[in-house]
């Protein structure tokens, strides 16, 4: 996190990994006051066993950026919401110059942060795959049953 303050965000974020077994490490690191922590940690991540870094951040929201700068690693971005409706926080987050990709995630987007990042892991592990389709298969069958219950409210009607 670009600041302690996106932590009412993240934590979304943080939630649904550990609901998938994925192990989590947050941080605050600011890609303007700490830039060489950012570096550093972007630089090192794949060697410490990240598989994915997620980084949220509002305003000028640079974070992702910086980390996608100094890693091989897919870098998905959370712009906050922190002025102009988050847009300011979404626009940095992905207009990134060519070679320097960065996933984005729609303004305080952090549960599907942390559904493409374990999309992108369940490439290589099945384990994860399955519980990506068991989670696809309850979402089919809850709108099935509310589609249900609707058209029996209308057919009341």
């Amino acid at each position: 996190m670009g600041s302690d303050s996106d932590f009412a965000i993240v934590k979304d974020c943080i939630s649904e990994l550990k609901k998938y077994g994925v192990p989590v490490e947050a941080r605050v690191m600011s890609a303007h006051r700490t830039p060489d922590a950012a570096a550093e940690f972007a630089k090192s991540a794949r060697d410490e066993g990240f598989g994915v870094i997620i980084c949220a951040a509002g305003m000028a929201a640079h974070l992702a950026g910086v980390m996608a700068a100094h890693t091989i690693l897919p870098v998905i971005g959370i712009p906050i919401k922190s002025t102009f409706d988050g847009l300011d926080a979404l626009l940095a987050t992905v207009q990134m110059p060519s070679g320097i990709p960065v996933a984005t995630v729609a303004v305080n987007g952090a549960k599907n942060a942390a559904l493409l990042a374990i999309q992108m892991m369940a490439l290589s592990d099945d384990t994860l795959a399955d519980k990506l389709l068991a989670a696809k298969a309850d979402m089919i069958e809850g709108v099935k049953q509310k589609d249900a219950k609707i058209r029996e409210m209308a057919a009341e009607l």
